[in-house]
């Protein structure tokens, strides 16, 4: 209503000026090539109103005709658009069901209808590596490299394919040059300290992982750099640099108190210098949050040349700590057969056979007492059935390969795997032993991470 109030108005203004333009004399007078012109001056801005309004619903027309072939071209490069993003999608569908000529072909397709070449390079990578063949891959991997939007997919590609062909070094430089455009991605801080750590450099593996920790890029990433301090602490040692080898090995356990192989080393390495008081409290904290037969074996060696009584009564310290735990009776029972106390060692054990499955240590623990205390050879063979029917006891247990080892290290001797060993049940035999040839080699991959 408004509107139309104020273009009323805006008609009764012009009405009245060409009104009174009408009404005043004059003349205007124009020469031109010769001639001469004279006409009233209403005339001649009518004339003028009139070319103007012509000029301007030509150039209304212009426009609009301009507008709509500018919708038309953009609708037709929406629907170009449209059908390459339908054919990228389908590709990538075929390459997760593992349709070769299918992602091929849609890798095609949407290569011409799509001017994005980061996605359209991507999708024709994984197509070739889905036919097997490596170079095509290789080859569309590296032109992603010359473009910053997308080097970081194209470094991924060519790190998968330098682990799928065991070339660790090729993956190692790799690695480092994508750790350099994101520091800040968990699964390539995983892979790139695992396989600094499987090259021996656990210095720059401790400095990612501190990174990592600092940055809050693992949840895990202060237990890692405890473990690859560990390794530096070990090549420390091998290299005859003791003082470095124990400052790494203090700073391994101040960052993970609660892992048992880092503390019982710390504790036979204070034992062998002298310092069994320290050694002594590392190994009672570490008790106190979770017994373990490691431990149980550094508290048992802290005094060489220690009488077995002496070390049954020391042994007590253990049952103050974790009076509830099987393994602090196993410890004490072990102590007790070692002082021929018979009676002592029956009471720990039989405390550790009330549980629903005691494991094959302490049936062979019992098969010992019964042929130690009595003789009693036939009671003894019965123990050692029960230890071959039952199962396994818990060993360190590869999560990546599942081959079971004797002892914790950083690296898994089977599958080189960098941090997995875990105090679990195993399923296969431990590794080094008869029935076990060992385990073949795996390589990292980004979905471990």
């Amino acid at each position: 209503m408004i509107r139309a109030f104020v273009l009323f108005f805006i008609i009764v203004l012009v009405s009245l000026g060409f009104v009174w333009v009408a009404n005043q004399p004059g003349s205007v007078t124009m020469v031109w090539l010769d001639h001469r012109i004279d006409m009233p001056v209403s005339r001649l801005i009518a004339g003028v109103a009139i070319l103007s309004v012509g000029l301007a619903v030509v150039w209304r027309t212009f426009g609009a005709v301009r507008s709509v072939v500018a919708r038309t071209g953009r609708a037709r490069v929406e629907r170009r658009r449209h059908r390459g993003y339908k054919a990228l999608t389908r590709g990538f569908v075929a390459v997760a069901a593992g349709d070769v000529d299918e992602a091929s072909k849609q890798a095609e397709r949407a290569d011409v209808l799509l001017a994005d070449p980061p996605l359209t390079m991507l999708l024709s990578a994984q197509a070739a590596q889905l036919s097997g063949d490596q170079q095509a891959a290789q080859k569309y991997f590296v032109a992603m490299l010359d473009r910053p939007d997308t080097a970081f997919l194209g470094l991924r590609g060519l790190i998968n394919q330098a682990l799928r062909d065991h070339n660790r070094d090729e993956a190692l430089m790799l690695a480092r040059r994508a750790y350099r455009l994101r520091p800040k991605t968990p699964w390539l801080v995983a892979m790139l300290s695992e396989l600094l750590s499987q090259t021996g450099l656990w210095a720059e593996a401790a400095a990612v992982l501190h990174a990592a920790a600092r940055h809050r890029t693992l949840s895990d990433a202060r237990q890692r750099e405890a473990v690859a301090l560990f390794g530096q602490s070990q090549r420390a040692q091998i290299e005859g640099r003791p003082g470095e080898s124990l400052d790494l090995l203090r700073r391994a356990h101040k960052l993970s108190p609660d892992n048992v192989p880092i503390a019982a080393k710390l504790a036979s390495v204070f034992a062998g210098q002298g310092k069994r008081r320290r050694a002594r409290k590392i190994l009672e904290a570490a008790w106190a949050q979770a017994p373990h037969p490691d431990l149980a074996r550094a508290f048992a060696t802290l005094s060489p040349g220690e009488e077995p009584l002496a070390r049954l009564q020391r042994s007590a310290i253990l049952v103050k700590l974790r009076p509830e735990h099987a393994e602090t009776h196993i410890a004490v029972a072990e102590a007790a057969l070692d002082a021929q106390l018979w009676g002592e060692a029956r009471r720990h054990l039989r405390l550790v056979l009330l549980a629903p499955n005691p494991g094959r240590r302490v049936f062979r623990l019992m098969a010992t007492l019964e042929e130690k205390e009595s003789d009693d050879s036939p009671a003894a063979r019965q123990w050692l059935a029960k230890a071959a029917e039952t199962g396994p006891d818990p060993a360190w247990v590869c999560r990546r390969c599942a081959a079971s080892v004797p002892d914790w290290q950083p690296l898994c001797p089977a599958c080189d795997a960098f941090d997995e060993l875990a105090w679990t049940s195993p399923a296969r035999p431990i590794l080094g032993s008869p029935a076990s040839p060992g385990a073949p080699a795996v390589p990292f991959s980004p979905g471990h991470a």
